[in-house]
């Protein structure tokens, strides 16, 4: 696990796991089946092996779904969703006959009545234990989590949504294990915005199960924490997601072909290899937030200097000398496989950006910060668009380019739009760009509509590449709530956190011999994000960039998924479908 990890989400889900299912595990000494459904499947392989399970005697780990043989002399662990299809599926497994000696059941989540009743009928004399853990999100990585609900874009923002309340209140159910795993019971404040109503009754439905959550039982009580969460729509920033990236995860998912965080590539000698991108790789975790001029620079030096602390330096071969770089050579190995699967993956981004990237993000980062290298505003936006139009870029690029440039004049005329549409040939597929309005994002407006920019923080004297030199807005809001300086106005309490909130840990004078305070704020502080509408890998980063400079307060961030441009272009364009089936949590654990 990452080094920066030990507070890290993954760390302290698979605690959580510990502390409950497997410590009511331990108390019989005997070893168990652990049978899971799709979303816990996915959810304890983001934080565990298998030899942490065998470790903790589980012997084997099994698919609800998948037809098993009775094992009458063993126990059997079930970690699942509350759904209905859950519930048949675990009473099927005792019903006529058993399959297992008992049953220790634990829910993800709340299990309605009905469901908790027809169990209890069927199955009452079989189990031993059921509960409900509260955790079901998705630890990402060390500051990162998601709903795992990709699907939840479409049922918030298309038009014709059949299900959009249902979804808000399943996402809302899903924030609140998070914030019930950090034990943190936070103050929630929402981005006020006058064209769309997504955050404000998300905001209202969060606290509203919050209350609910802690009131539940007397154990569980408390008072509100040292915590705040704010709620932000994806149309609040519609600038980050869109922009090409140059730091080193942002852009290899951007560019290349990164599936369930598996790059597939081929090795010198042209077999097929793929690695896992993930907070076990510790090189991964050192570069993954770097710029790619610093990644393309360090990953040669690493790799010559493995090879050099791997020769002996007297040349002698002893048989000592051999028995000393036999024990090492399972980790020089695994040091130098991650080595080279990031010199390729940094080559295969550089490729890429050599090709094409490169001259498309001057005009972009141009459009989206207003002025250029030189700090001179970019007085003609159109200017600043045509060459791109004009050069035999990819379609998806142009279409970056021309939204960055209808955001950048927050809005342009119908006859405008239309003349650009012509020009990227996308007559057919206008929706990329007219669906934003779906998110409050304002694409046409009359020339006599003028609506003000927000301001942002001055960073002209933060050290930049020419390339990146714009910030995502949720930055300026993770800095400014860690400050104090949110305006009320635009970020209404929907309810207050306790006293004077002060996530950046100023400590008066009188209180400065006190060492430890600020280690104590360390877990004490927590300023939790939500994004409705999918995050960008440029707002992630956001956030550990924010809490490396602050130390005192963790920014936690999640959304219902993780976005990518050409995901989220095609999120984008296919909301004017019509009313598609849509997956709840419930049915998509089981899909």
């Amino acid at each position: 696990m990452a080094a920066g990890s030990e507070h890290g989400l993954k760390r302290i889900v698979w605690k959580r796991i510990k502390d409950t299912i497997i410590a009511d595990c331990r108390k019989s000494e005997v070893w168990k089946i652990l049978i899971l459904d799709p979303f816990t499947t996915k959810l304890l392989s983001s934080c565990c092996k298998m030899s942490d399970l065998m470790s903790e005697k589980i012997t084997i780990v099994e698919d609800l779904y998948k037809s098993r043989e009775p094992v009458l002399e063993m126990k059997a662990i079930y970690f699942m969703s509350p759904t209905a299809k859950n519930v048949d599926a675990f009473i099927a497994d005792f019903k006529p006959k058993p399959k297992y000696k008992s049953a220790y059941v634990y829910f993800t989540d709340y299990c309605p009545n009905d469901l908790f009743h027809n169990i209890k009928l069927h199955c009452a004399k079989y189990i031993r234990v059921c509960k409900e853990i509260n955790m079901c999100f998705m630890p990402q990585e060390a500051q990162v989590f998601t709903c795992d609900n990709p699907g939840a874009f479409q049922s918030i923002y298309s038009p014709n949504s059949q299900d959009k309340r249902k979804t808000l209140e399943t996402l809302a159910d899903q924030l609140v294990t998070l914030c019930a795993t950090l034990d943190e019971y936070p103050g929630v404040r929402y981005k006020k915005d006058n064209n769309m109503e997504n955050a404000k009754t998300f905001a209202e439905l969060v606290d509203r199960k919050l209350a609910t959550h802690y009131d539940l039982d007397d154990s569980k009580k408390k008072g509100k924490t040292q915590a705040q969460l704010l709620i932000v729509e994806r149309g609040f920033d519609p600038v980050s997601p869109i922009l090409h990236e140059l730091t080193y995860q942002a852009m290899a998912y951007d560019l290349i072909d990164i599936q369930n965080d598996i790059y597939k590539y081929k090795s010198k000698d042209g077999s097929e290899k793929q690695a896992q991108l993930n907070e076990e790789d510790m090189l991964w975790v050192k570069l993954r937030h770097k710029h790619i001029a610093e990644v393309s620079e360090q990953i040669p030096k690493m790799v010559k200097e493995i090879s050099a602390s791997k020769k002996q330096p007297d040349g002698k071969i002893t048989i000592s000398n051999l028995a000393q770089m036999m024990k090492k050579m399972p980790s020089f190995r695994k040091q130098l496989t991650e080595k080279t699967v990031h010199l390729q993956l940094a080559e295969d981004c550089m490729k890429h950006f050599s090709n094409n990237v490169e001259k498309l993000c001057k005009a972009e980062q141009d459009l989206a910060v207003g002025s250029d290298v030189d700090g001179m505003k970019v007085k003609d936006p159109m200017r600043t668009l045509l060459p791109v139009l004009l050069h035999p870029y990819s379609t998806h690029d142009k279409i970056r380019a021309v939204l960055l440039y209808i955001f950048s004049l927050n809005g342009t005329t119908d006859e405008n739009l239309s003349k650009l549409i012509q020009h990227v040939k996308i007559e057919d597929e206008r929706e990329f760009i007219l669906n934003w309005k779906e998110l409050g994002v304002p694409i046409i407006t009359s020339p006599s509509f003028f609506s003000r920019k927000p301001s942002r923080r001055d960073r002209s004297q933060e050290q930049t590449y020419n390339l990146s030199r714009w910030t995502p807005v949720i930055k300026d809001v993770m800095e400014d709530a860690v400050e104090n300086k949110l305006d009320t106005k635009e970020w209404p309490h929907q309810s207050e956190c306790p006293a004077a909130w002060n996530g950046s840990g100023a400590v008066s004078a009188r209180q400065k011999n006190k060492a430890s305070s600020q280690d104590e704020r360390r877990s004490g502080s927590r300023l939790i994000i939500f994004v409705l509408g999918g995050i960008s890998f440029s707002e992630m980063r956001s956030a550990y960039e924010v809490t490396q400079a602050v130390k005192s307060c963790e920014v936690i961030i999640g959304s219902s998924h993780i976005l990518t441009p050409s995901s989220l272009l095609e999120d984008i364009k296919a909301l004017s479908k019509g009313p598609m089936e849509t997956f709840t949590l419930d049915e998509r654990s089981n899909a």
